[in-house]
């Protein structure tokens, strides 16, 4: 009997090149001029042509290579959020707040109530171009996370996602996170009945909260018109009572009267609904406005009536259980009011500037540090004179500045939608109190500033220095500082986005925990410690973009460190933490019940933990931490103005990426196709985060590391040791090194440098590749990238060499992500060698053959196929067949199907490889940017 497995030639063919990719990496390690990856590019572009493999043959080993990071991604992502712990940690916490010592009493009951009553963290669903994984292999991974095997034959490869596709997304994670909300305040009330018997019933627990910016974020997006946004949030609040109608019909007849006022309002909103515009048409928009104000009181404006008739049906439940299901509806809607999550606007504080111009006739910039202090004072005395004027739809339509249209939508929605909760209102590169000031002056102006809280985002490397500076500006400011006491609370934001990417993911992150300590100085002098901190920190869930990847509770620290958390409580701040989950990569986290549990138990814990016992070493070694954080941050700064850095990561690098947003990755030249990166800041700092993903070096978490660690290996050493704080930041570069691999980023910068298709030319027996060879070479001397990026490549190089001498346990790249690049850089070589065949034409639609080539070495593959198609038509003559009543001549230079065969199609079809590899390589890494 034959027990061999049956023939696999995928799983063969992956298997010897993987072996003999392993024997390169050796041979590498004692021959310096060796070259692994391109030798097993080199080795697979000689299968494809000798007939060993072919297009569909890829095709099939990616598909089995993505399908095994896939699952491996779902494995590491139910680690990541300690699913094994769901559950049962709920009910510990929950136990643990009672009764923090079990030998001991349990706590005061007004001591608990106010633990569990005060918002201390809230969950953020946000919506950049992280939308990486189609939705039905986003909903495959968490399912494989949560024990299911993940399925072969699914897609891969992301396709950009409408405004409404986002929503639904978004919208489907937060109903998991409130269900998993509900299982934590029915822990806690439990936990409350098992002390105090009955008084669990007057709890209101909320902890945690849900909010979302999707739909509401306006910050570089075009697409979201103010019909949206009304729209959207409108939709949300029928998901809330479609939400709390379903818990209600759960427990009995004792919730009927509830439920009914319930049906009647989600009626209501679904008639509003139906008569939202899809267009600004004036008709459509005045008969939108009747229907949504005259629909108003039957949709409530606030939960308060409905919450007025639980205790009624409490009172007459059947049981316990029934009265405690009341309980947890009542909290959600108490914490969450009519949505089922609260609200983030965002825009950009030049878009504020832009309306105080044209309304207060404020010419000068607040850049101007000269003019600054008159801007200010001018800013103080009319926020003294406003007046509140009235919003309707008509003036909504016709208002021009972004802002003020904004500041509008969020008046309207107020007014006819939601008032319970206030909306969030983040301005995106503050950089000036002056824009807080303008944005409270709007707000005032249309009578909603005790409705909308006003917040900066500091993001930039200059507004973490100077933050602080720019929130006091504001609170010199009596009117602002009696805004503040009115709403009880200062709401922040920080990035790590531009951050990370111009000064290093860790000096980002030693600068906003810096930056948030000075802040609560700030308060402190102006009379202010009595209001709440919110700390709203947004990140990816890479580590590109700041999101710590060894675990959710890592992360949690690593954005929050305990010692910092400590300081703000000695202060005597209420402190509320909130965190974004960005995109299809963040939605992950609560992609099932399982997975959302988990994340909400992990967050409760951070939320609920002790002050740090012991005193971290490095805050009592400051000056070393500054030291390392501040060399780190100036070599990163140095390598982004190097034009070598530009000129990587626009070579090819956005030609490597799906669209996973609403926007480009990169500005557009004149002529429709990418412009020529002379500055990463020419990218958008999600796809500048990728490509470096792709390119197979995280430079904005790796770079500097090298110089820091050998200006004192003992201290380093020694601190790595004994400092968590230090600890985890560090392990964020220790999994960047996991990604990265010089040998890797060297066959990129070799594949843009003429002289190995030189080298190639010279050592082919192939007939006509050698002429192919030449001309890539030819075509690769006149992009003229060769020579910065070898120069950047060594400063890159230089560094790594002396962070592995002085930390050589540094993981490295592992074999199946270096066969992905190397595979990957055969098929990019296999489109040059077609590209250069490309016949002679004339110029057509501005573009020329020289132009084609070039694009196509920079992999804007997809654009000069449509040009080509234009140019070289593969249709049939439309004459043949036809007589037209006299002798004819033969037609056979018509058509051009001969090269859309040979070249155009098998382009296609190798870019289509590209991309898949690239979309793998997502799987690997874990996240997109």
């Amino acid at each position: 009997m034959n027990d061999a497995p049956p023939a696999d030639p995928a799983r063969d063919t992956i298997a010897e090149l993987l072996l003999r990719l392993r024997e390169a990496r050796e041979a590498a390690a004692t021959d310096p001029f060796g070259d692994p990856v391109l030798l097993i590019a080199l080795a697979i572009s000689r299968r494809l042509d000798d007939g060993r493999l072919d297009a569909e043959a890829v095709a099939v080993i990616l598909a089995r290579l993505a399908d095994g990071a896939a699952a491996e991604r779902a494995r590491r992502l139910a680690a990541y959020v300690g699913l094994d712990r769901g559950g049962p940690a709920l009910e510990a916490l929950a136990a643990r707040l009672v009764r923090p010592d079990p030998q001991d009493s349990p706590v005061p009951f007004a001591t608990f109530r106010e633990m569990v009553e005060r918002p201390r963290f809230a969950a953020v669903f946000t919506a950049h171009p992280t939308f990486s994984l189609p939705p039905a292999t986003g909903a495959a991974v968490a399912a494989s996370a949560s024990g299911a095997n993940f399925p072969g034959g699914l897609s891969h490869r992301p396709a950009a996602p409408t405004l409404t596709e986002e929503f639904v997304q978004a919208a489907s994670a937060i109903q998991r996170g409130r269900d998993a909300l509900d299982a934590l305040n029915d822990a806690l009330l439990r936990a409350a009945g098992g002390i105090w018997g009955d008084r669990w019933q007057a709890l209101l627990p909320a902890p945690i909260l849900l909010t979302s910016w999707v739909g509401y974020d306006t910050d570089g997006r075009t697409d979201i018109g103010w019909w949206d946004t009304i729209g959207l949030r409108l939709t949300m609040k029928r998901l809330q009572l479609q939400r709390l109608a379903a818990q209600l019909a759960a427990i009995g007849p004792c919730a009927a009267p509830i439920a009914r006022r319930v049906a009647e309002a989600e009626a209501a909103v679904a008639r509003q609904l139906e008569a939202l515009p899809q267009t600004p048409v004036p008709e459509a928009v005045q008969g939108f406005a009747a229907v949504l104000i005259g629909e108003r009181a039957a949709a409530l404006t606030d939960p308060g009536p409905l919450l007025g008739l639980f205790p009624a049906a409490m009172a007459a439940a059947a049981d316990e259980a029934a009265c405690r299901a009341l309980a947890v509806a009542r909290a959600g809607l108490a914490a969450h009011g009519l949505a089922l999550a609260h609200t983030h606007t965002r825009l950009n504080a030049s878009q504020i500037h832009n309306a105080l111009r044209q309304r207060l006739g404020l010419t000068a910039s607040p850049d101007d540090m000269a003019s600054r202090r008159g801007l200010l004072a001018a800013m103080n005395a009319a926020l003294g004179e406003v007046q509140a004027q009235p919003v309707d739809f008509g003036a909504l339509m016709a208002e021009q500045a972004s802002a003020v249209r904004l500041m509008m939508t969020v008046a309207q929605i107020v007014k006819h939608v939601d008032a319970s909760q206030p909306v969030r209102f983040l301005i995106a590169e503050t950089e000036s109190g002056y824009t807080l000031l303008g944005a409270l002056w709007l707000a005032k102006r249309l009578g909603i500033d005790q409705h909308i809280e006003i917040s900066p985002l500091f993001e930039t490397a200059e507004a973490l220095e100077r933050g602080d500076k720019v929130v006091e500006e504001a609170l010199r400011s009596p009117v602002f500082r009696d805004y503040l006491r009115a709403h009880g609370r200062l709401c922040l934001q920080f990035g790590y986005s531009d951050s990370g990417r111009y000064v290093g993911q860790l000096p980002a992150s030693y600068l906003a925990e810096r930056l948030k300590l000075r802040l609560a100085d700030q308060l402190r002098r102006h009379g202010l410690s009595d209001i709440e901190l919110v700390l709203f920190d947004t990140h990816g869930e890479s580590i590109g973009r700041g999101g710590h990847p060894d675990s959710l509770a890592d992360r949690l620290a690593y954005l929050s460190p305990p010692q910092a958390r400590a300081a703000l409580g000695r202060a005597g701040l209420k402190l509320r933490e909130e965190s974004s989950f960005q995109g299809g990569d963040g939605y992950l986290l609560f992609g099932t019940p399982a997975l959302a549990i988990a994340t909400i138990a992990r967050i409760a814990e951070h939320a609920f933990a002790a002050p740090p016992a012991e005193p971290d070493p490095i805050y009592a070694e400051s000056d070393y931490g500054a030291d390392f954080f501040a060399t780190i941050r100036r070599e990163m700064q140095v390598l982004v103005e190097d034009p070598g850095y530009a000129a990587l990561l626009g070579a090819f690098g956005p030609g490597l990426l799906d669209r996973t947003g609403s926007r480009p990755a990169a500005r557009q030249s004149d002529m429709g196709g990418p412009a020529r990166i002379s500055h990463p800041s020419q990218l958008r700092a999600i796809p500048n985060n990728a490509i470096l993903h792709q390119m197979g070096w995280l430079a904005n978490t790796l770079h500097g590391l090298g110089a820091a660690v050998a200006a004192n290996p003992d201290g380093f050493a020694d601190m790595l040791a004994k400092s968590p704080r230090f600890a985890r930041a560090v392990a964020m570069a220790a999994r960047a090194a996991a990604y990265s691999d010089l040998g890797v980023l060297r066959a990129g910068v070799d594949t843009l440098d003429p002289g190995p298709w030189l080298d190639r030319a010279g050592a082919t027996t192939r007939p006509g590749r050698r002429e192919e060879l030449m001309d890539v070479a030819a075509a690769l001397e006149r992009l003229g990238l060769s020579a910065d990026v070898r120069r950047m490549f060594r400063r890159l190089q230089a560094d790594h060499l002396a962070l592995r001498a002085a930390w050589p346990a540094l993981p490295r790249m592992a074999d199946r992500l270096v066969l992905l690049h190397a595979l990957r850089l055969a098929l990019i070589h296999r489109i040059w060698l077609l590209a250069v065949q490309i016949p002679e034409f004339s110029p057509r639609h501005g573009a020329t053959r020289e132009a084609l080539v070039r694009g196509i070495l920079q992999l804007d593959v997809e654009r000069a196929l449509s040009l080509l198609a234009d140019v070289f038509p593969a249709r049939p003559d439309p004459a043949t067949g036809l007589d037209f009543h006299e002798p004819a001549p033969g037609r056979g230079g018509a058509s051009y199907a001969a090269e859309h065969a040979a070249l155009f199609t098998p382009m296609a079809r190798l870019f289509a490889l590209v991309r898949e590899c690239s979309a793998v390589i997502v799987h690997e890494v874990g996240a997109f940017g």
